[in-house]
Formats: C-alpha cells, sequence, structure tokens
C-alpha cells in the first residue's frame, strides 16, 4: 500500500502576483497537467484564506482556468490598505505568492515523478 507523500506547493507549481488597491491576485499554475486536479482539490478558497489569516482576508475567491493547468485567487483586505495607505513593508504584496507556495499539499507516489526539485531532507 503505497502513502501519499506531502511536499511544499512549489513542487506542484509555480505563482504571479499582482495587486490592485488593498486587493490581490495570486495564479498558481501546475508544472504538469496531470498536478492540476490534485491542486484544485486542495486549493480551495477556504484554505488559503486559512494560509492567509495573519494578514485577515475580508473575502478569498477562487477561478480555475482548467485549460491553462491554472487557478487565480482574489484576496480581498490584505494589503493593509494598499500601496498608498499601507505601512507594510510590503505593499505590493508580490511576496504573498511565496506564502501560499509553501503550502504543504498531499501528492500521491504516482505523480512523484510530475514534482520539480528535490525532495526536504
Amino acid at each position: 500500500m503505497s502513502h501519499d507523500i506531502t511536499v511544499p506547493l512549489y513542487r506542484a507549481a509555480h505563482g504571479r502576483t499582482g495587486d490592485k488597491g488593498d486587493r490581490s491576485n495570486i495564479s498558481v499554475i501546475a508544472w504538469h497537467p496531470s498536478l492540476y486536479p490534485l491542486l484544485v482539490a486542495q486549493l480551495t478558497p477556504e484554505r488559503v484564506a486559512a494560509c492567509f489569516r495573519h494578514r485577515s482576508p475580508s473575502q478569498v475567491q477562487r477561478f480555475l482556468l482548467p485549460k491553462l493547468q491554472a487557478m487565480n485567487f482574489v484576496l480581498d483586505g490584505v494589503l493593509d490598505g494598499g500601496v498608498n495607505d499601507a505601512l507594510n513593508l510590503d505593499t505590493h504584496g508580490k511576496a504573498l505568492s511565496f506564502l501560499l507556495l509553501d503550502m504543504p499539499i498531499e501528492v500521491p507516489p504516482s505523480l512523484a515523478r510530475e514534482l520539480v526539485g528535490q525532495a526536504p531532507p
């Protein structure tokens, strides 16, 4: 019997981040099409909201882009008011994708060959 392995999300996907006002957009793109269904199942709006609970998002929406093996998360109220209002060091929220990409996910051994990077020691 094989057990799923736990890896950081960045081994299965990469990301891009943008912002507008107090809203951050985080795109997550699977490294391989076979990983996309796994990401859809595990990266729910609720789980992403929990990942950013310290930033108190007022809403988290997820938009699926299956032809691109991608999804876009829109997080409202996470940039301390936005570039012009925030005292935060990262007022653009560009680093928020790195926080999300560190989230642990479960991958079946049959998909392990599609992961990028090295397994943690």
